[in-house]
């Protein structure tokens, strides 16, 4: 009857604006479009009956901690104090104003950091760039940490990572990289640094977001990010490398978690190449049979980006990244849809699929090569997939539905889904690969994760319950990693 009563409003309405049309017909459209607004009857609140709520259920009955866990995490190497603020106002405050947009792959200047903000916040794409003058960084710097609304976090990948893992009393984490005092206040009392990663002064990055909707002169960001720039000399040069690996014989972790490449884009091409083959050396130091997990990050140099592929993805376990790190990727080292300038909306599932699949095969564990990668963990605003060389990992569905679930939580700031605040964004059908004959996937919101196989690789999918309204979403990405790590087992291989 109710349904009945809602069709029957739904259709007087319709005819109600349709009489208005035939009466004014010169009415503009904001008008009607006001007009058929206010006459809607308002959605039923999102509550467990709703698919966002049924979805959240699902995952709590699915997400199960592994037989076998972590005991001891080791984190390095890249660590500073990020100063969160709105990107428009710390813009203004410098004297600028909303022009045109363009990318630049080294900030120079204070006009360079305007283009470049407002090229990223039109798009609503995430971004990290290296800012070059060391005296402008550091006036800058000064003008965002005493504006008003301007908050002091853990920043750099490792130390959000670990401090996510610190979250678990019955884990021990260690964390190498440049801690300053302010970051030392900041860290989980769980988190233990040893002495040679202290250092008498912070690095700062200076993160600035912008809201969904948010306006500045003819400029409106399709949705919520952030654009981050740092001057950042000792997480560039991962100057507490040989600290961290030589850190590792006391701690005896059963996890390395590695971070802070793409922080080497402000080195000169002979340093870079030098520092890798130094990275790849000390990953090589760790024992046999301890998982090195990668953690990447938003990069543009192409060259850096080929030589990690070819250098170091074979000497790490596992990697960890979103769609732009995704792309760049498969552009630097021709991979599949690499003729693809950038992701239009949200990013095709079977693209990814395909592109997650060619890593495996081109650069993962075989039998033919000697590389130890058997896993990626992907990560996009409105879905996540874990992919993985059979017989190495297990606790997969739970890995990709935690990541996913704190994806939600963490941009919300909640403890629990609440889903009112959430929504659910990601394609109810897809196809699994482009490049091949894939299978179509339908997701149902009570059994949310997916999984199809291709040629010994394993891949889990399951939709983000996206914050309608998020109140950070710095760290993000490592959040979901950790969690996913957090949720996985690695099974042993003698």
């Amino acid at each position: 009857m109710a349904l009945w009563r809602g069709s029957a409003y739904a259709g007087f309405l319709a005819l109600a604006v349709g009489c208005v049309l035939l009466l004014e017909p010169q009415l503009p459209g904001s008008a009607l479009r006001s007009l058929w607004s206010s006459l809607q009857l308002a959605p039923a609140p999102a509550g467990p009956g709703s698919p966002e709520g049924r979805l959240a259920a699902a995952w709590d009955a699915l997400i199960v901690r592994p037989a076998r866990r972590w005991r001891r995490v080791a984190v390095g190497v890249n660590a500073c104090v990020d100063v969160v603020l709105s990107g428009v106002k710390l813009l203004e405050a410098l004297g600028l104003s909303p022009g045109n947009g363009k990318d630049h792959t080294i900030l120079h200047s204070k006009n360079d950091l305007e283009e470049a903000f407002i090229h990223f916040m039109g798009k609503g794409v995430a971004a990290e760039r290296f800012f070059s003058d060391k005296e402008a960084f550091h006036d800058i710097a000064q003008i965002a940490s005493e504006l008003p609304g301007a908050q002091h976090y853990v920043g750099g990948n490792a130390a959000l990572i670990g401090q996510k893992f610190a979250a678990n009393s019955d884990l021990k984490v260690l964390l190498c990289g440049p801690v300053g005092p302010k970051l030392h206040e900041l860290l989980d009392d769980n988190v233990f640094v040893p002495p040679e990663s202290l250092q008498e002064v912070d690095e700062f990055h200076l993160i600035l977001e912008y809201q969904a909707g948010e306006e500045w002169g003819r400029l409106k960001a399709p949705h919520a990010n952030r654009f981050i720039f740092s001057h950042d000399l000792s997480n560039g040069a991962m100057n507490m490398l040989e600290v961290f690996v030589s850190s590792l014989e006391e701690f005896q972790p059963d996890l390395v978690v590695l971070s802070g490449l793409h922080m080497m884009e402000g080195q000169s091409k002979e340093l870079q190449r030098k520092r890798l083959l130094e990275v790849v050396t000390s990953i090589s130091d760790i024992p046999t049979g301890i998982p090195v997990h990668l953690e990447l990050a938003s990069m543009t140099n192409r060259e850096l980006m080929r030589s990690i592929v070819h250098q170091v993805f074979p000497a790490v376990t596992s990697l960890g990244l979103n769609e732009q790190e995704l792309l760049f990727l498969s552009q630097a080292a021709s991979g599949p849809h690499s003729s693809l300038s950038s992701w239009n909306g949200v990013p095709d599932v079977g693209m990814v699929s395909d592109i997650l699949f060619w890593i495996l095969k081109e650069h993962g564990r075989s039998k033919s090569r000697a590389s130890d990668l058997t896993r990626i963990h992907f990560h996009t605003l409105v879905y996540h997939i874990l992919a993985t060389v059979d017989g190495h990992w297990a606790n997969q569905l739970a890995a990709v539905a935690a990541g996913a679930r704190v994806a939600g939580t963490q941009a919300c700031a909640t403890e629990t889904i609440d889903a009112s605040r959430v929504s659910l964004r990601a394609p109810r059908e897809f196809m699994t690969s482009h490049s091949e004959a894939g299978s179509r996937i339908v997701i149902d919101p009570s059994r949310p994760v997916a999984e199809w196989h291709r040629e010994g690789v394993s891949f889990h999918f399951t939709p983000v319950l996206v914050c309608k309204d998020p109140v950070r979403t710095v760290g993000l990405g490592d959040a979901i990693s950790a969690e996913g790590l957090f949720y996985s087992e690695v099974r042993p291989h003698y």
